[in-house]
């Protein structure tokens, strides 16, 4: 992974696992032993889903510029089913607290697109490669 990227990558994950350890410690008063591992579950699926979805993304980038956008549109929608299709499944789990691990979830994934839009922002990625100075024809 470029240095670009992983960077998008780091600056995206980092404040989701503030985030999600922020959550474990709240569900943790709140709701007990079974609210902290609701959040920590949630956060460790933001992390793994938002960043799988980015590494797609990137490479798609490289490889099929002229599909960027589409793709960019389509793993959106589907990792937000995805999540969706997380929170029907656990919803009545016995596992951990529901509702922790449904508002981490929620909150995770706002903080990941928050922020991957930011580190998008500032990273200054060129869109055309400028040619070499020191080639002449």
């Amino acid at each position: 992974m470029p240095s670009n990227d992983a960077r998008i990558l780091l600056q995206a994950a980092v404040p989701t696992a503030a985030v999600g350890a922020i959550a474990a410690v709240v569900s943790g008063v709140v709701a007990g032993g079974k609210g902290a591992i609701g959040a920590a579950v949630a956060t460790l699926i933001v992390i793994l889903f938002m960043g799988i979805g980015l590494y797609v993304l990137q490479r798609t980038a490289k490889s099929l510029p002229h599909l960027f956008q589409a793709m960019g549109l389509m793993l959106f929608a589907a990792q937000i089913l995805l999540l969706f299709i997380f929170l029907a499944a656990f919803k009545h789990t016995t596992l951990f607290n529901p509702k922790a691990f449904a508002f981490t979830l929620l909150a995770g994934t706002i903080i990941w697109i928050v922020a991957q839009t930011r580190a998008h922002m500032k990273a200054k990625i060129l869109y055309v490669e400028p040619e070499k100075s020191g080639h002449s024809s």
